[in-house]
């Protein structure tokens, strides 16, 4: 008997982009992610992959190391000065420096293959969880398009810092934390979620000194700041103009 045809997905459903020149991996991937709630979209390149993101939006990137022509680190690189979309790579070399390398770049989550689906989608999910620029639609209504505080402007769709015409540089975790912060208007944000998720001592460790740098770009007094504040007990909180 024909299996039942699966009903067509929403339109907020989150959009993925499935970057392998593996055929087989591509469908098998495209089909498990479509049965979980994804609209998925594929490419056997990264020259294929450009010609989808310039004509389409996506919530987040499955891309793949190891591929002829313009490689995984070199497109994920190519791609982090245009665009904050989140990307997990996947690959063939489980090594601790590929996984560095993919981090630097600023790949969200590295992947080893060969993997277990279910951890697919459960580090998928949690990129999109975290990453500002993939809140659900009710929460990205509500999310401004900038915050001012002090005497910068933050522009969460592109991740830009500004200071009257001047351009602020951030790095990519300095960004994701701002993001963070500012899409919460003002409401504290514990350390383990800025960290991403993980809990630890040496996670806290990475958080605090992560925000101790933004406090020396955006703060008079770095020791006695007045714009990215410590809630005790809990995290931090960036102190929005409400005017």
């Amino acid at each position: 008997m024909a299996s039942k045809p699966r009903e067509p997905l929403p339109d907020e459903a989150p959009h993925v982009l499935v970057v392998d020149d593996d055929r087989r991996l591509r469908d098998l991937l495209s089909r498990f992610l479509g049965e979980n709630g994804y609209r998925i979209t594929a490419a056997a390149n990264a020259a294929d992959a450009s010609a989808r993101l310039a004509n389409l939006s996506f919530d987040a990137l499955v891309l793949d190391v190891m591929m002829p022509g313009e490689n995984g680190f070199d497109f994920a690189r190519r791609l982090r000065t245009t665009s904050r979309v989140p990307i997990l790579m996947l690959t063939a070399r489980a090594n601790a420096a590929d996984r560095v390398t993919g981090l630097e770049i600023g790949a969200d989550d590295y992947l080893p293959k060969p993997f277990e689906p279910r951890e697919l989608l459960l580090r998928l999910g949690n990129i999109l969880k975290r990453s500002p620029l993939s809140s659900p639609m009710s929460e990205a209504a509500a999310r401004p398009d900038f915050v001012k505080f002090g005497q910068f402007i933050y522009w969460l769709d592109r991740g830009e810092l500004r200071r009257g015409d001047e351009t602020v540089r951030l790095t990519e975790r300095e960004r994701e934390i701002l993001s963070l912060l500012a899409s919460r208007q003002g409401e504290p944000v514990s350390r383990d979620e800025l960290g991403g998720g993980e809990e630890g001592p040496a996670n806290e460790r990475t958080v605090d000194v992560q925000i101790n740098r933004l406090r020396r770009k955006i703060e008079r007094d770095p020791a006695d700041p007045l714009l990215l504040q410590t809630v005790r007990s809990v995290g931090y909180r960036l102190v929005i103009d409400r005017a």
